[in-house]
């Protein structure tokens, strides 16, 4: 098996190490994994791609490449240059620092990512570890993702359905490891994404010496558990979540009602 892995946090971060071994796991002796992803962190920055200007990219080793762009560029840069003969089996992105659970989800360079694997017709699954008072001060805070990850992977693998509809949007898998310590993983549970009550990003304005003012992007409280069958709930009662996605944004719930009041 051929894969490539990307992620937000940029080429160095820790979470990139432990997603190319979890992705060594899955492709075996005989199988490739190759890494494309940003130069620079890049979280938050969702599915955006750098339409209007070109990414620089270098190779840095063997089957190791840094873009200056985001994780869809990296994925993009790895189907179209670095893989354009051999493209991979899958695409796999993270493991990324903090979740992605609930509303984290919408701003997820690590998702977009995934995302982007899937536009492009290829299986893919984004990973990321949930941090807290369990986990963040383990020598290893990423030891549930470590621990559980290539299982985790290889079980999504064998539960997917098959798809070779061109005229529907793929498939893709959001994971998130609970933040606890790997022997402390409850096991898998399958679940919708969530909404943490109240948890909104915000600004904050800080003034520079100079007089200039600055605003400050802040999260809200992450430990805030979503309704239960959802994703941070899960994550937050030790379990391992996935969440399978489509990039479609379409409210199908909300179609009905409003198509009889306004398709008159």
């Amino acid at each position: 098996m051929r894969i490539l892995i990307t992620n937000d946090d940029g080429i160095n971060a820790p979470g990139l190490a432990v997603l190319a071994a979890i992705a060594e796991e899955i492709a075996g002796p005989e199988g490739e994994v190759w890494t494309v992803a940003p130069a620079f962190e890049q979280s938050g920055v969702g599915h955006c791609i750098s339409y209007t200007h070109p990414t620089m990219i270098a190779q840095l080793g063997p089957r190791r490449y840094a873009a200056e762009g985001s994780p869809a560029d990296c994925v993009l840069a790895g189907l179209y240059d670095v893989l354009a003969e051999t493209p991979p089996d899958l695409v796999l992105s993270g493991v990324n620092r903090g979740n992605n659970a609930a509303e984290n989800t919408l701003y997820s360079g690590t998702i977009g990512g995934a995302m982007e694997a899937a536009l492009q017709g290829l299986p893919a699954i984004a990973l990321s570890q949930f941090f807290g008072p369990e986990n963040a001060g383990l020598e290893d805070p990423f030891e549930a993702a470590a621990a559980h990850g290539a299982e985790a992977v290889r079980r999504i693998l064998q539960a997917a359905p098959r798809e070779t509809d061109d005229a529907t949007y793929r498939l893709f898998y959001n994971v998130n490891f609970p933040p606890v310590a790997a022997a402390d993983v409850k096991g898998i549970r399958t679940v919708a994404q969530g909404l943490r009550p109240g948890t909104r990003f915000s600004v904050e304005p800080h003034h520079a010496p100079s007089g200039r003012k600055f605003l400050w992007v802040r999260g809200g409280p992450q430990h805030t558990p979503t309704a239960e069958g959802t994703d941070a709930a899960a994550n937050l009662e030790g379990y391992i979540s996935v969440t399978p996605m489509r990039a479609d944004l379409t409210a199908h719930d909300a179609l009905a009602a409003l198509r009889e009041q306004l398709d008159r």
